[in-house]
């Protein structure tokens, strides 16, 4: 809905002005007709209206976000939150002319001390490097913006707790980003943060898991379902292969096959008894190197779960 339609009938009350029809002092603002019309009676009282809002539509919140024009909307990716200015790095005015030498030296400083502003104390530089490597790594493994917004939100907490202290920057921003992915129901998994940080696979584990107990954080259990459309799409997978994988799953689910499984094995077994049903067989190797886990891994929960829901499968 947008916000022309949110006012097309906008009931209001003129002080002093009464219809010439009934009298009464209750009015509607029809902004797609422009005209004012009494409640009681529909006399017209004025015409050719003037609509005071916007000129343009917005369908959900980001887009009115992007669209409005009084300044960038708050982030939270940004140490500032993105409420501070920018000096402009080109010297020029505001007709496009180059500025003389002393206004030149004038913006220089006027640009260094606006620089100096922004991040003035060690709390704020560690915000600005951490939230840096957050956009970094989130652009790495092609995350969207609300994970990343997630994640910022989660190490200002950390930070608000004092609990980087001890800690590498790097390791803490891949546990928060792990931990948003995991709230918002992202399948990324350990090894990707660590193949595009500099820190290990244990040292991220460590310091998600630390963050979740001293948080007091909410993370719900890892849903095979997520892998199995990202295998899916990995392996170019038709849509009715990635259905009979599903539908898989919601069996193991109800007899309880899931419980004390890792969800990737579980998504690459399932994966792998749907290729082969559906005629688009990929081998236990294509699929344990999509999922970065072993063929035994595989085999093992493959074995499980033909014999436990009673698959015929045609090798």
């Amino acid at each position: 809905m947008n916000d022309n339609e949110n006012k097309s009938a906008d009931p209001t009350q003129q002080v002093g002005k009464k219809c010439p029809e009934c009298g009464r002092e209750r009015f509607i603002k029809d902004y797609e007709t422009a005209e004012v019309v009494c409640i009681s009676c529909g006399f017209v009282i004025e015409e050719k209206i003037e609509d005071t809002g916007p000129e343009w539509r917005a369908f959900d919140e980001e887009q009115r976000k992007k669209r409005i024009r009084v300044g960038s909307p708050m982030t939270y990716t940004i140490h500032d939150k993105g409420l501070s200015t920018m000096i402009d790095w080109r010297d020029k005015d505001t007709y496009g002319k180059k500025l003389s030498p002393g206004q030149r030296a004038q913006v220089y400083r006027l640009r260094k001390w606006q620089r100096r502003s922004r991040v003035s104390d060690a709390t704020e530089r560690n915000l600005a490097f951490a939230l840096s490597e957050l956009s970094k790594i989130s652009a790495a493994l092609n995350l969207p913006k609300n994970i990343l917004e997630t994640a910022s939100v989660i190490y200002r907490k950390a930070v608000k707790k004092r609990l980087i202290r001890g800690r590498s920057i790097q390791g803490v921003t891949a546990a928060a980003l792990y931990m948003a992915c995991r709230q918002c129901g992202v399948a990324r998994t350990l090894d990707e943060m660590a193949q595009f940080t500099s820190v290990s696979r244990k040292e991220i584990g460590r310091a998600y898991r630390f963050m979740v107990r001293e948080l007091n954080a909410q993370i719900p259990q890892s849903n095979p379902s997520y892998y199995i459309n990202r295998f899916s799409n990995q392996l170019v997978l038709v849509g009715s292969i990635e259905t009979i994988a599903m539908n898989v799953l919601k069996s193991a689910k109800v007899l309880q096959l899931t419980s004390g499984r890792g969800p990737l094995g579980i998504a690459a077994a399932a994966t792998y008894i749907a290729s082969t049903l559906g005629n688009e067989k990929r081998t236990q190797r294509e699929i344990a190197e999509q999922a970065n886990i072993t063929e035994v891994t595989i085999r093992n929960r493959y074995k499980e779960l033909i014999e436990k829901l009673e698959i015929v499968v045609k090798l």
